[in-house]
């Protein structure tokens, strides 16, 4: 059942004929699409508590072998396809239309390409969304349990063979996480690639430090409902509670009750999802998973590069077909690591485990000099930044003699306090950049160089320069007074894990040590490339979309100038994960 708690709503607009690819409402009717694709539209399945959802199946047409069934579950509407929210994007992201049939659910599979295979794909509108009864959730047990019950009853229709899977980027890769984790027995094999599973720590909390992110701009134009409708209003159930939220905590998954088979496609471009899918490996307690790191922009692999979908339907054949193919000689860990610049990442890159065995996790301390130094400071040195200004840094820099590949799990160990005495909290933001051979700051293009409209990087004009094309660095990031750890917790002693349990404000002046776990890295230096290490008051890194929210208020904003304290007792400083692999 879902938390006690009450929880704030939020209206949406209605769904109307036209628009997001709403056709109306027409339970019972059946038409035969191109490609011979049969549509069943608006079909009704009614969830445990007497709610009824809407779904719409697509499935191959004049044919009477029972076939699997692959589900497409989100509130975006079952009919809102890429074809739709693409053009919102720089480049499209780099997915040309006809790449698209304009029936598969954004971020879904592409009924014109998968019925052909021999699967049925079922667009869900999930409780709220479309002509769905109900309210919105985002994640937690509501959303689960009726994905547990739509599940069972799609394998129960008289043309499914009883196997069902779920597919898709993003939102369609959460509901997967959440799902999987009720273990409804006809749920047979999950694939999600780039999907958070902790909505407080990955997206709209990271660190305790509250931001809408890309969420108010899916809320107005896209999310969709009946009258009565409404979206869980995270904003308001953020004001309400902060911190110790029976809300928050609903929505954390618990991978270790993910018992089916696992296909996690992962990377560190995007700006929501590394740590879900690092956290997925991790967790998941059994071997039958697979997790192949990419260095593209999700929409992009999903629909861009045909071989992706290859790979997924010979793992969807062995565990919803149950054909006795070759999957499982497929490389359990496939990586990227990222080069940056105008350079294509390495990949598959075969490595035994995440992190890697043997990883040699080497500490390096905040030097005056800008420098990341091997030994600890000899004397108490202040380092400092404008925590107000975007492009104020404290920086510390260092260069590569060799070729060197980082990978894994970075974390920052930091003695901070802030100039301003009426100040009783503060966040503090981090970034990894990478440095060519002479110093320029280098991003990482999200695409193919030949998919995209420029020949390099450097062609980019600054009102093209996005989240969804090019990607800046790793980041951590840490409100002070959510710094208490829960050691039982952290995924590893890299990524220490936060409760958010309370808040710890500090008095004037206090100097405070905060443990920061960076999302995952897996970069390639060659010799006389650096990382660069920047510690901030402000995000670091490129927004993913323009925000619709107001301003944050004021007791939540930095302000003034932070301290960074280094030396004998202060020994801020930061790890970095050195492995040796075959590149």
């Amino acid at each position: 059942m879902p938390p006690p708690v009450q929880i704030a709503f939020k209206r949406i607009g209605e769904p109307k004929v036209g628009e997001n690819g709403y056709l109306g409402f027409t339970p019972g009717r059946e038409e035969v699409h191109k490609a011979d694709i049969l549509v069943q539209h608006d079909v009704e399945i009614i969830v445990r508590d007497g709610a009824r959802l809407y779904v719409d199946i697509y499935r191959p047409a004049g044919s009477d072998e029972k076939i699997p069934a692959v589900l497409s579950w989100s509130f975006y509407g079952k009919k809102y396809s890429a074809l739709d929210m693409l053009p919102i994007c720089v480049w499209k992201c780099c997915v040309t239309d006809k790449m698209l049939s304009g029936l598969e659910k954004f971020e879904g599979l592409d009924p014109a390409h998968w019925c052909p295979r021999g699967y049925a794909i079922v667009s869900v509108d999930s409780r709220g969304a479309g002509n769905s009864d109900g309210q919105i959730a985002v994640m937690g047990t509501q959303d689960a349990e009726d994905g547990f019950d739509v599940v069972e009853a799609i394998a129960k229709m008289d043309w499914c063979n009883g196997n069902i899977g779920m597919a898709g980027n993003s939102a369609l890769a959460i509901s997967q996480w959440n799902i999987a984790a009720q273990q409804p027995p006809s749920l047979k094999a999950i694939a999600p690639w780039e999907g958070m599973d902790d909505i407080y720590r990955e997206q709209f909390c990271r660190g305790g430090w509250f931001s809408m992110s890309n969420f108010d701009l899916i809320a107005k134009a896209i999310v969709r409902g009946q009258p009565n409708a409404g979206l869980e209003d995270l904003e308001e159930m953020y004001r309400r509670k902060p911190a110790g939220s029976a809300f928050w905590e609903d929505k954390r998954i618990d991978m270790k009750k993910i018992k089916c088979p696992v296909y996690i496609r992962g990377s560190e471009v995007s700006a929501l999802h590394t740590m879900g899918s690092i956290r997925g490996w991790m967790e998941i307690p059994h071997d039958q998973k697979w997790i192949h790191w990419g260095s593209t922009q999700e929409w992009y692999e999903l629909y861009g590069q045909p071989e992706s979908n290859d790979e997924l339907q010979k793992y969807f054949d062995r565990f919803l077909k149950n054909k006795k193919n070759d999957w499982e000689s497929t490389p359990r860990l496939s990586w990227s690591l990222l080069q940056f610049g105008d350079r294509p990442a390495i990949e598959h890159v075969l490595i035994e485990d995440f992190p890697v065995p043997n990883t040699d996790y080497k500490e390096f301390y905040l030097s005056p000099d800008n420098k990341l130094v091997d030994k600890p400071l000899s004397s108490l040195q202040k380092l400092t930044y404008d925590s107000e200004q975007h492009l104020s840094f404290a920086i510390f820099t260092k260069t590569f003699d060799k070729p060197t590949s980082l990978l894994g799990l970075p974390k920052a160990i930091l003695y901070v306090s802030c100039a301003d005495t009426s100040r009783d909290d503060f966040t503090v933001f981090i970034i990894l950049r990478k440095l060519d051979k002479n110093g320029k700051t280098l991003y990482h293009l999200n695409f193919p160089i030949e998919a995209t409209p420029v020949k390099s990087i450097d062609d980019i004009p600054e009102k093209e320069m996005a989240s969804l094309n090019l990607f800046s660095g790793a980041t951590g990031i840490l409100r002070a007074s959510h710094r208490e750890i829960d050691e039982s917790k952290s995924i590893h002693p890299q990524f220490p894990f936060h409760p958010h349990k309370r808040q710890q404000k500090l008095g004037p002046n206090e100097i405070v040590k905060l443990e920061i776990g960076i999302w995952a890295m897996g970069v390639h230096y060659d010799a006389g490339e650096s990382i660069s290490v920047r510690i901030g008051g402000q995000y670091p890194s490129i927004a993913e979309f323009t925000s619709f929210s107001g301003p944050r208020p004021e007791h939540e904003l930095n302000r003034g100038e932070h301290i960074i304290h280094s030396g004998p007792d202060h020994p801020s400083r930061i790890i970095l994960p050195f492995v040796e692999v075959n590149v």
